[in-house]
């Protein structure tokens, strides 16, 4: 079977059309990403009353635009992003720039020296300070934190700055409120040889910054300050204090105490609080499967509902069993697509609007105050959605009972009914999680407009589902952890959606490393393997164990299979590639699992791709390209005897 107008390679992997849209703070001018060759982002600015006309340019010919920002209403923040190599040390550096709406004028975010010597230029460039507030009630000036931790508020017209706060190694983590004044540091302590963190907040009534409670790391549940509110004795506190879901509560400054849940969801993580420029609460997020905004403004509200009417966005009604507390209740997922507010103006008189979802790539619009919605640009507007697969959220129960969440994409229907060859996909950290939403590498959509099903499984050990399915994985690498992706090809095998004789395994980072162990355990339910920037438990061991904070907080917690040690009894083909600029996992690892092949005489692929990194960002289109159509090649040649 065949699909007719199938994404290339190519279609899902050059840059979008438009991304990264933004909006000024007087709503004036609007800004993305775009790119007409594929090959290249540049900076387009238009004037919101003037949309349908071409846009200003700003280009570079030297550093790789990363994204664009407002920081004043004509002054833009961008990053920008090249290589570096220091002797055998390469990677990639990025860098804050301010520059006008034109791009004539580019500065740092501080000023700086003038480098008198090769390794002085390396240096100042190695120097990348951050953005703290855009203070957006000074129409000059922004708070910008440089790499000692000095505070600075920076003339983004004149280009000088003023030190307002000397840095300082015990306290980091600084927080600004509505009216940019720091209100809140962390520091990091030890009682009894444990490492802590502590809170420090600034009491209103003295201005003396006082220490207000301790997270210890050990036990992995760090609480912090997630907004400030209109009064000015209380702040909003994430963490987990109920149960298996972080929440976030109210907490009094003046008592030390903490009182009522501001936001609690019985099934999801509390993610974060939504204020507007003057401090005023507007919703609270949440991550359910796509991760949402629960609106506490009532105009907001009315505003998202009306949004997913004109879009048609549809909210389907499911059963969901929470992996912690085993509790059922029905939950809402959008189908397809939804809709979230990508940028508003400080007024919030005009609004940049996104619909996206695993099948929709993306599409901006342009929400105005008389409610007309206009669309500005779809992100790949060549793709076609008939072509794609379908994606919806799942759940399977492990072999112990633990239910593990999933995301199911099947095929187009041009493929029939399957049984279907099948990709698991476990996603990289391991303390992370995949979500309802587009796949910017292309894997998913890119396999499936080709006839298999992915499974992407949340295993043990993923982060953003509750406290219980996190902490289940502890020194689980490559045992109860692979279990789940095993058990999750298992469940596919019985509902006859996977075929038993054309399944594989394929993931990046520690998903790549979930790829090796497949093909070490003894289980043959993969026909294959394909392992990208995959890593070693010994380097995780090590790497968490260098630092004196992840000591306590991870290292205790990464134990399980070595599949590097145990290449030999590698049991299935296997593919590995890997940047010859990865900063995050060593290339050595990927080699030194080749060479336990080799010595064994094991069937293998290798790739090394020049000057590509770690993470998606320092990919180019090529390199994501060549990722696609090397691992079908892979699939479709060297996978079990004739291919899947």
């Amino acid at each position: 079977m065949t699909n007719p107008g199938a994404p290339s390679a190519r279609e899902l992997t050059r840059f979008p059309g438009i991304t990264g849209v933004v909006i000024s703070p007087d709503g004036k001018h609007i800004a993305a990403l775009i790119s007409a060759n594929g090959d290249e982002q540049v900076i387009g600015v238009w004037e919101t009353d003037h949309i349908d006309r071409p846009p200003a340019i700003l280009s570079s010919a030297r550093m790789a635009f990363k994204s664009v920002e407002f920081i004043k209403n004509d002054r833009l923040a961008v990053i920008v992003q090249q290589t570096y190599t220091i002797g055998s040390s390469k990677g990639h550096l990025a860098k804050l720039y301010i520059t006008d709406l034109k791009g004539e004028k580019w500065n740092p975010a501080l000023p700086e020296s003038r480098a008198r010597s090769e390794n002085a230029e390396l240096e100042k460039n190695l120097l990348n300070p951050e953005i703290l507030d855009r203070l957006p009630h000074d129409p000059r000036k922004i708070l910008v934190v440089d790499d000692n931790g000095d505070v600075f508020k920076a003339d983004v017209y004149s280009g000088t700055a003023d030190r307002v706060e000397r840095g300082s190694e015990r306290f980091g983590n600084l927080q600004t409120d509505a009216k940019g004044e720091i209100r809140a540091k962390t520091e990091i302590d030890y009682q009894d040889g444990k490492a802590f963190y502590v809170q420090w907040i600034k009491n209103p009534a003295t201005g003396q910054f006082e220490e207000h409670f301790r997270s210890f790391l050990k036990d992995r549940n760090v609480f912090g300050i997630s907004g400030f509110s209109s009064d000015p004795n209380i702040v909003y506190v994430q963490g987990v204090r109920n149960g298996d879901k972080a929440g976030i509560y109210e907490y009094d400054i003046r008592t030390k105490t903490f009182l009522e849940p501001a936001f609690e969801h019985k099934m999801f993580d509390a993610s974060g609080v939504f204020e507007d420029i003057d401090g005023k609460l507007l919703g609270f997020g949440y991550e359910d499967a796509a991760g949402s905004t629960y609106w506490t403004d009532p105009q907001l509200a009315a505003m998202n509902k009306g949004l997913r009417a004109a879009l048609s966005i549809k909210m389907v009604p499911q059963d969901w069993t929470d992996p912690g507390t085993g509790q059922t209740a029905k939950i809402n997922v959008a189908d397809g697509a939804d809709v979230r507010v990508a940028s508003w103006a400080d007024d919030r008189s005009v609004a940049i609007i996104q619909k996206s979802g695993p099948k929709d790539p993306g599409e901006y619009y342009l929400l105005t105050k008389d409610g007309k919605l206009s669309l500005l640009g779809k992100a790949r507007p060549w793709i076609k959605a008939e072509t794609l697969g379908d994606t919806r959220l799942v759940q399977y129960a492990a072999r112990d009972g633990l239910m593990i969440p999933a995301f199911l994409t099947t095929p187009p229907a041009a493929f029939g009914k399957g049984p279907f060859p099948t990709i698991i996909m476990p996603h990289g950290g391991p303390w992370a999680r995949d979500h309802l939403s587009w796949d910017v590498a292309g894997w998913v959509q890119y396999f499936a407009s080709r006839g298999y099903v992915v499974l992407q499984p949340q295993f043990r050990g993923s982060e953003g589902w509750g406290r219980k399915l996190w902490t289940a994985g502890d020194s689980e690498w490559g045992q109860k952890m692979q279990d789940d992706k095993d058990d999750g090809a298992k469940w596919l095998m019985g509902q006859n959606i996977a075929d038993p004789n054309r399944t594989v395994m394929f993931g990046y980072s520690y998903g790549g490393y979930s790829a090796l162990a497949a093909t070490i355990r003894p289980n043959g339910l993969y026909q294959c393997a394909v392992s990208g920037a995959g890593g070693s438990l010994a380097d995780m061991k090590r790497v968490t164990a260098e630092s004196r904070m992840m000591r306590e907080y991870q290292r205790p917690f990464v134990g399980g299979l070595d599949a590097i040690k145990m290449a030999g009894e590698a049991k299935i083909p296997v593919f590995l590639y890997h940047g010859d600029r990865d900063t995050n996992v060593d290339i050595k690892d990927s080699e030194r699992f080749i060479a336990g092949l080799k010595s064994a005489g094991k069937p293998y692929k290798w790739l090394e791709i020049k000057d590509m990194g770690h993470g998606y960002v320092t990919m180019t289109p090529a390199m994501m390209e060549t990722q696609l159509v090397e691992i079908e090649k892979f699939f479709q040649n060297e996978c079990k005897p004739g291919g899947l």
